[in-house]
């Protein structure tokens, strides 16, 4: 998690969660350009964060200005500092039951959160991008690369459960201990 965390100080990182943080109903207040639109290149009206991706280990300028713009970069440092503190908070578990409850439960809703992306973000799923013949895999149940991020927080969230459960039952045999 720390790891995690401290990746969304960085400019890429912050640039590729911005798909999930704007279609989220439980984040995109964050963002000033949510809900806004914008004509592409050929003249569609489409969400105006999709003219702004930087493709990983490339930076153009009007991408990142308008990033800055919309506060991708603020959010992405805050979401990096609570991550690496939801994970320093499960590590001081080991020695600290009552930590360790409070990072496993917030490791359980940092989970449910992320894997909510799969019903609000279309870009966890495959597009038809169409091609020579039709394209026979795309939208639902096939997951894009950002989709197979987002489903491993089923295993985060697992694991926030037993961190949860198992400091818990401590923090309950220390109690049982002490009455006696």
């Amino acid at each position: 998690m720390a790891w995690i965390g401290g990746l969304k100080a960085f400019q890429y990182e912050a640039d590729g969660i911005v798909p999930f943080v704007i279609n989220s109903p439980f984040m995109n207040f964050f963002y000033h350009n949510t809900g806004k639109t914008a004509l592409n290149e050929k003249g569609m009206a489409v969400p105006e964060y999709t003219l702004h991706k930087n493709p990983e280990g490339k930076t153009v300028q009007k991408n990142i200005d308008w990033h800055k713009n919309n506060g991708t970069y603020v959010f992405s440092y805050g979401l990096g500092t609570v991550i690496v503190i939801i994970g320093l908070l499960v590590l001081l578990g080991i020695w600290f039951p009552k930590a360790g409850l409070i990072g496993g439960l917030s490791t359980i809703v940092m989970s449910i959160v992320t894997l909510s992306f799969l019903i609000t973000t279309p870009e966890v799923y495959v597009p038809d991008l169409g091609g020579d013949f039709p394209t026979p895999e795309y939208g639902f149940p096939y997951l894009s690369g950002a989709g197979r991020l987002v489903i491993k927080d089923i295993i985060m969230l697992a694991g926030g459960l037993i961190i949860a459960s198992n400091s818990a039952q401590k923090i309950l045999n220390q109690r049982v201990g002490n009455s006696e």
